[in-house]
């Protein structure tokens, strides 16, 4: 099974859940569906869609998170998949500025890369070569980016992602 999307009472982003667990939220009337899958659920009684986007019936409160957690699967997200240096499919993650030279593991460091290019840029920094970043890495902000930086998602979650810190015009041209 895959996974849904759970929104709050206030369409606010919540979580990722698998659908197992949006079907026993809608079953149990705590959330209703809005966007449902391509597959059914049959019981005796009834035969219910699966869900894909789920909104709670009552307000949680969510204690506030200050940043986004730096994961690989977030730098490929927010990379758009693609190696920063070449645009080839990433499979790495590359510091800037390397480690060993004082470069931190921070937001605004590290890029995903394809293993080629990690390979030739290795212990250097990129002038040093003579590349360029096309953007300059900087931390996701928002609600949608701790989804999508889970690496879990839906083509159908977009609607209730944007207005969270996630624009499908500049996530499509990365």
């Amino acid at each position: 099974m895959a996974n849904a999307l759970i929104l709050n009472a206030t369409f606010e982003p919540l979580c990722v859940v698998p659908q197992r667990r949006a079907i026993v939220l809608v079953l149990s009337q705590k959330a209703v569906t809005l966007e449902e899958g391509a597959d059914v659920v049959h019981s005796m009684r009834c035969a219910l869609p699966i869900p894909s986007v789920v909104r709670l019936t009552r307000f949680v409160r969510v204690p506030h998170r200050s940043a986004v957690p730096l994961t690989r699967r977030a730098i490929f997200a927010r990379d758009g998949g693609r190696c920063v240096y070449c645009g080839a499919p990433a499979t790495s993650i590359d510091h800037v500025v390397p480690r060993s030279r004082g470069g931190p593991h921070a937001w605004e460091n590290v890029v995903s890369a394809c293993r080629r290019c990690n390979h030739v840029k290795g212990d250097r920094h990129i002038g040093e070569i003579g590349w360029r970043l096309g953007q300059v890495p900087k931390q996701p902000i928002g609600m949608a980016w701790r989804i999508l930086g889970t690496g879990r998602h839906d083509p159908r979650w977009v609607p209730y992602l944007v207005g969270y810190g996630f624009d499908p015009v500049t996530a499509a041209a990365s």
